[in-house]
Protein backbone atom coordinates (compact mmCIF):
# COMPACT_ATOMS: atom_id res chain seq x y z
CA UNK A 1 0.00 0.00 0.00
CA UNK A 2 3.06 2.28 0.28
CA UNK A 3 5.57 2.87 -2.50
CA UNK A 4 8.07 5.45 -3.71
CA UNK A 5 8.74 6.74 -7.22
CA UNK A 6 11.19 9.28 -8.58
CA UNK A 7 9.03 11.09 -11.13
CA UNK A 8 7.32 14.35 -11.96
CA UNK A 9 4.27 14.45 -9.67
CA UNK A 10 2.31 16.44 -12.26
CA UNK A 11 2.43 13.42 -14.59
CA UNK A 12 1.13 10.80 -12.14
CA UNK A 13 -2.20 9.11 -12.93
CA UNK A 14 -3.64 8.92 -9.42
CA UNK A 15 -6.87 10.09 -7.86
CA UNK A 16 -5.06 12.91 -6.03
CA UNK A 17 -1.65 14.47 -5.76
CA UNK A 18 -0.67 16.39 -2.66
CA UNK A 19 0.74 19.84 -3.23
CA UNK A 20 3.27 21.21 -0.76
CA UNK A 21 1.63 24.63 -0.87
CA UNK A 22 2.18 27.96 0.83
CA UNK A 23 -0.48 29.54 3.05
CA UNK A 24 -1.97 31.64 0.23
CA UNK A 25 -2.52 28.56 -2.00
CA UNK A 26 -1.87 30.86 -4.95
CA UNK A 27 1.23 29.14 -6.25
CA UNK A 28 4.88 29.64 -5.56
CA UNK A 29 8.17 27.97 -6.36
CA UNK A 30 9.25 24.36 -6.48
CA UNK A 31 6.58 21.66 -6.58
CA UNK A 32 3.83 24.20 -5.83
CA UNK A 33 4.74 26.30 -8.88
CA UNK A 34 5.09 23.24 -11.10
CA UNK A 35 1.64 21.97 -10.08
CA UNK A 36 0.02 25.35 -10.69
CA UNK A 37 1.70 25.65 -14.08
CA UNK A 38 0.72 22.15 -15.19
CA UNK A 39 -2.86 22.35 -13.87
CA UNK A 40 -3.57 25.66 -15.61
CA UNK A 41 -5.31 28.93 -14.81
CA UNK A 42 -8.48 27.32 -13.44
CA UNK A 43 -6.49 26.02 -10.47
CA UNK A 44 -5.52 29.54 -9.46
CA UNK A 45 -9.15 30.65 -9.70
CA UNK A 46 -10.25 27.72 -7.51
CA UNK A 47 -7.51 28.38 -4.96
CA UNK A 48 -8.57 32.02 -4.64
CA UNK A 49 -11.98 30.76 -3.49
CA UNK A 50 -10.39 28.68 -0.70
CA UNK A 51 -9.11 31.74 1.20
CA UNK A 52 -5.75 30.23 2.02
CA UNK A 53 -4.80 27.39 4.32
CA UNK A 54 -3.16 27.18 7.73
CA UNK A 55 -0.03 25.13 8.43
CA UNK A 56 -0.90 21.48 8.95
CA UNK A 57 -4.32 21.78 7.33
CA UNK A 58 -5.40 20.56 3.88
CA UNK A 59 -7.87 21.68 1.21
CA UNK A 60 -8.91 20.07 -2.06
CA UNK A 61 -9.48 21.25 -5.64
CA UNK A 62 -10.00 19.52 -8.95
CA UNK A 63 -6.87 18.55 -10.87
CA UNK A 64 -7.87 20.50 -14.00
CA UNK A 65 -5.20 19.86 -16.67
CA UNK A 66 -3.40 17.20 -14.62
CA UNK A 67 -3.88 13.44 -15.00
CA UNK A 68 -4.81 13.43 -11.28
CA UNK A 69 -8.51 14.02 -10.60
CA UNK A 70 -7.81 16.15 -7.53
CA UNK A 71 -5.10 18.21 -5.89
CA UNK A 72 -4.93 18.22 -2.11
CA UNK A 73 -3.11 21.34 -0.95
CA UNK A 74 -1.36 21.20 2.41
CA UNK A 75 0.92 23.71 4.08
CA UNK A 76 3.93 22.23 5.80
CA UNK A 77 5.88 23.86 8.60
CA UNK A 78 8.89 26.05 7.99
CA UNK A 79 11.60 24.12 9.84
CA UNK A 80 12.82 25.85 12.99
CA UNK A 81 15.64 24.37 15.01
CA UNK A 82 14.22 25.83 18.22
CA UNK A 83 10.80 24.16 18.02
CA UNK A 84 11.27 20.77 16.41
CA UNK A 85 8.43 19.08 18.35
CA UNK A 86 5.86 21.56 17.02
CA UNK A 87 7.25 21.28 13.49
CA UNK A 88 7.01 17.48 13.67
CA UNK A 89 3.41 17.63 14.87
CA UNK A 90 2.43 20.09 12.12
CA UNK A 91 4.07 17.91 9.48
CA UNK A 92 2.17 14.86 10.79
CA UNK A 93 -1.05 16.89 10.52
CA UNK A 94 -0.27 17.60 6.85
CA UNK A 95 -0.24 13.89 6.08
CA UNK A 96 -3.20 12.96 8.30
CA UNK A 97 -5.42 15.78 7.08
CA UNK A 98 -4.57 15.04 3.45
CA UNK A 99 -5.38 11.35 3.93
CA UNK A 100 -8.61 12.22 5.73
CA UNK A 101 -9.66 14.36 2.75
CA UNK A 102 -8.85 11.52 0.37
CA UNK A 103 -11.03 9.20 2.46
CA UNK A 104 -13.85 11.76 2.56
CA UNK A 105 -13.79 11.96 -1.25
CA UNK A 106 -13.60 8.14 -1.61
CA UNK A 107 -10.25 8.27 -3.36
CA UNK A 108 -8.20 5.11 -3.80
CA UNK A 109 -4.78 6.42 -4.88
CA UNK A 110 -2.81 9.39 -3.60
CA UNK A 111 0.70 10.70 -4.22
CA UNK A 112 2.59 12.92 -1.81
CA UNK A 113 5.41 15.27 -2.67
CA UNK A 114 8.12 15.71 -0.02
CA UNK A 115 6.31 18.24 2.15
CA UNK A 116 8.45 21.01 3.71
CA UNK A 117 11.80 19.69 2.43
CA UNK A 118 12.38 22.36 -0.21
CA UNK A 119 12.59 26.03 0.69
CA UNK A 120 10.91 25.30 4.05
CA UNK A 121 14.13 23.52 5.06
CA UNK A 122 12.89 20.37 6.81
CA UNK A 123 15.69 17.77 6.86
CA UNK A 124 14.87 15.14 4.23
CA UNK A 125 15.43 12.05 6.36
CA UNK A 126 13.41 13.35 9.32
CA UNK A 127 10.58 14.47 7.04
CA UNK A 128 10.53 11.08 5.31
CA UNK A 129 10.41 9.25 8.66
CA UNK A 130 7.43 11.37 9.70
CA UNK A 131 5.71 10.83 6.34
CA UNK A 132 6.13 7.06 6.34
CA UNK A 133 5.25 6.50 10.00
CA UNK A 134 2.19 8.77 9.80
CA UNK A 135 0.92 7.10 6.62
CA UNK A 136 1.50 3.59 8.03
CA UNK A 137 -0.46 4.46 11.16
CA UNK A 138 -3.26 6.06 9.15
CA UNK A 139 -3.54 2.99 6.92
CA UNK A 140 -3.63 0.69 9.96
CA UNK A 141 -6.34 2.81 11.58
CA UNK A 142 -8.41 3.08 8.38
CA UNK A 143 -8.30 -0.42 6.95
CA UNK A 144 -5.73 0.13 4.22
CA UNK A 145 -8.18 2.17 2.16
CA UNK A 146 -5.58 3.90 0.01
CA UNK A 147 -2.59 3.17 -2.15
CA UNK A 148 -0.05 5.82 -1.12
CA UNK A 149 2.84 6.88 -3.34
CA UNK A 150 5.68 9.07 -2.18
CA UNK A 151 6.80 10.98 -5.25
CA UNK A 152 10.35 12.28 -4.90
CA UNK A 153 12.49 14.37 -7.20
CA UNK A 154 16.03 13.14 -6.50
CA UNK A 155 17.99 9.96 -5.82
CA UNK A 156 18.83 10.99 -2.25
CA UNK A 157 15.13 11.10 -1.33
CA UNK A 158 14.47 7.94 -3.31
CA UNK A 159 17.07 6.05 -1.27
CA UNK A 160 15.77 7.46 2.02
CA UNK A 161 12.21 6.36 1.28
CA UNK A 162 13.29 2.96 -0.03
CA UNK A 163 15.15 2.26 3.21
CA UNK A 164 12.18 3.35 5.33
CA UNK A 165 9.68 1.31 3.32
CA UNK A 166 11.82 -1.84 3.60
CA UNK A 167 11.51 -1.79 7.41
Amino acid sequence: MLKVVCEDITKLKVDAIVNAANKSLLGGGGVDGAIHKAAGALLLQACKQLNGCQTGQAKITHGYNLPAKYIIHTVGPIYRFHDQAEDEQLLRYCYRNSLDLAKKYNLKTIAFSSISTGVYGYPKKEAAQIAVSTCKKWLADNGNLLEITFCVFDKENLNIYRQLLEK
